[in-house]
């Protein structure tokens, strides 16, 4: 079993070393990135939802925005 090590890693000389560690850090932020926006996607939907509908107009009370029907 093989652990991760988190932090900067250094390459070898010159700037064939520099192009794939650049690419890993792309690669690494644009994941974390998209974990977080699908983390606030799924958790901030619906109360937008409750939101844009307590703002229309007829103003609906919270019970009727709640209900399934």
């Amino acid at each position: 079993m093989a652990f991760k090590v988190k932090g900067k890693v250094k390459s070898g000389k010159g700037t064939r070393g520099g192009s794939p560690s650049k690419v890993k850090c792309v690669k690494v932020w644009t994941t974390w990135a998209m974990k977080k926006a699908k983390l606030i996607v799924h958790w901030g939907f619906i109360p937008l939802v409750i939101v844009v509908g307590m703002n229309s107009e007829p103003k609906p009370p919270l019970s009727q925005l709640l209900s399934p029907v």
